[in-house]
């Protein structure tokens, strides 16, 4: 497979305060603008095969803003649907559940357009979008990438499942917004080769 190019959305009023932001679509402070502005010079560097974004328009923004064309908009790639947490910061559900972790419990039920989605089903999510890119990359060259402009808590799940663990296990990844990460090869296995890189001020 190509090697992924994870890019984790700038920084919104909502990453800024800690409040969960799944489905809610919020825009891009200006500092998140200068943040996927910073990253466009790595990405002019690479050869993209085909770039993924979240239709979210703090994704659609960055994705347009790190000088990327041809983007392709798949609901796959939305963050985590935190159902009724959607908002609410972790230390506000420690209140009410002290030992929850969103990797291992998931969250509690929201309304009907926001059910609320369990690890599994992240993962789910994830795997769909690998196999999609799988076939994306089929074609392409030695020294191609694709592209995958995304949130947070998805793209640990993701990386997770590339890997070969549960999606529980993105709970070990830490990804800033604003950055850039590389999944690559070594002798035929998928590595981390870069991550949670944020370009120099």
């Amino acid at each position: 497979m190509a090697d992924l190019i994870l890019v984790r959305h700038g920084e919104t009023e909502w990453s800024r305060s800690g409040r969960h932001t799944g489905r809610t679509d919020v825009p891009l402070t200006e500092r998140g603008r200068d943040q996927a502005r910073r990253l466009a010079p790595a990405l002019r560097q690479l050869r993209v095969a085909a770039a993924f974004a979240s239709p979210l328009q703090r994704a659609q923004e960055t994705a347009e803003l790190i000088g990327l064309t041809g983007v392709r908009t798949d609901p796959d790639l939305q963050e985590w649907d935190y159902g009724g947490y959607e908002g609410v910061t972790t230390a506000r559900i420690l209140r009410e559940r002290p030992h929850w972790f969103l990797f291992t419990d998931g969250v509690v039920p929201g309304p009907a357009d926001r059910p609320g989605e369990s690890p599994e089903q992240v993962g789910a999510r994830a795997d769909r979008m690998l196999a999609k890119v799988e076939a994306e990359a089929a074609g392409a060259g030695a020294e191609e990438v694709v592209v995958l402009v995304s949130h947070g808590h998805f793209l640990r799940v993701l990386t997770a499942r590339r890997l070969g663990l549960p999606a529980s296990s993105g709970a070990l990844f830490q990804l800033s917004t604003g950055t850039l990460c590389r999944l690559g090869t070594e002798h035929g296995r998928p590595v981390i080769a870069e991550w949670n890189v944020r370009p120099p001020a």
